[in-house]
């Protein structure tokens, strides 16, 4: 930790600009920038990157910025700062692609259950696409088959979280022995067993499918792209490499 560096300084700003921004469009901003299941009308590619900067409250874009800081910072002191902006847009982009997989599956689970039922797909997705659903399909296929894949369509992803899962990971591979703390346990823990035992937590709710209002495995594919790129980074000494 430490002054801001270039890069942090700079994903800190751009998200700052477009927090308030969602209070000068209000939904019309979410409707762009967030990241929509691929089959809802409101998906855009950009959105891959442009949900990264987008967060729903305030006490989430303070987390995910100090997190930013905090961990980044270092890092980027050591890598510079190209090397620091690939690592961090490809934790998010792992982020987005293992959370829209995760979206696909359980899409998938209830669209196959209900066309069985002899619904078809274009019906599905024209009910869909209109902010609708039929309360029948609980009866075909179950509430939580049905729910999720509700959720999967109606919900867009919002957040830096996924980055900074991955930038957490190589914070732990590079200061495994800092003792860090959550303000709701106030006990130092090693960074080497802190980031696991987040991560795992993610992965028990996730599996779990708990209703949390967390993309969870969009923090797990954050955390699944850092921690290959720094095992393969570590391996090939490339971690050692500073891109300026």
């Amino acid at each position: 930790m430490g002054r801001l560096t270039e890069a942090v300084k700079h994903i800190l700003i751009i998200n700052v600009i477009m927090f308030f921004a969602t209070y000068l469009y209000g939904d019309q901003m979410y409707q762009w920038m967030s990241l929509w299941f691929p089959k809802n009308p409101n998906f855009e590619w950009w959105q891959v990157v442009t949900h990264m900067f987008m967060h729903g409250n305030l006490m989430h874009i303070l987390f995910n910025m100090y997190a930013l800081w905090a961990f980044g910072t270092p890092l980027e002191q050591i890598w510079g700062k190209s090397k620091f902006l690939f690592f961090y847009f490809s934790a998010g982009l792992g982020s987005a692609a293992l959370h829209t997989g995760v979206n696909y599956y359980l899409f998938t689970e209830g669209m196959n259950a209900l066309e069985g039922a002899g619904i078809t797909r274009a019906q599905i997705l024209d009910i869909l696409a209109n902010g609708q659903y039929s309360p029948s399909w609980y009866d075909i296929a179950g509430k939580s088959t049905i729910d999720s894949m509700l959720t999967a369509f109606n919900t867009p992803a919002v957040g830096a979280s996924g980055a900074i899962y991955g930038i957490l990971v190589a914070f732990a591979f590079m200061y495994s022995e800092a003792k860090l703390m959550l303000i709701f346990l106030p006990v130092p823990i090693k960074a080497k067993y802190f980031v696991p035992i987040l991560i795992a937590v993610d992965l028990i709710f996730g599996i779990g499918n708990v209703n949390t209002g967390v993309a969870h495995f969009a923090h797990i594919g954050g955390a699944l792209i850092g921690f290959l790129m720094m095992w393969y980074w570590k391996k090939n000494q490339f971690n050692n490499n500073r891109w300026d």
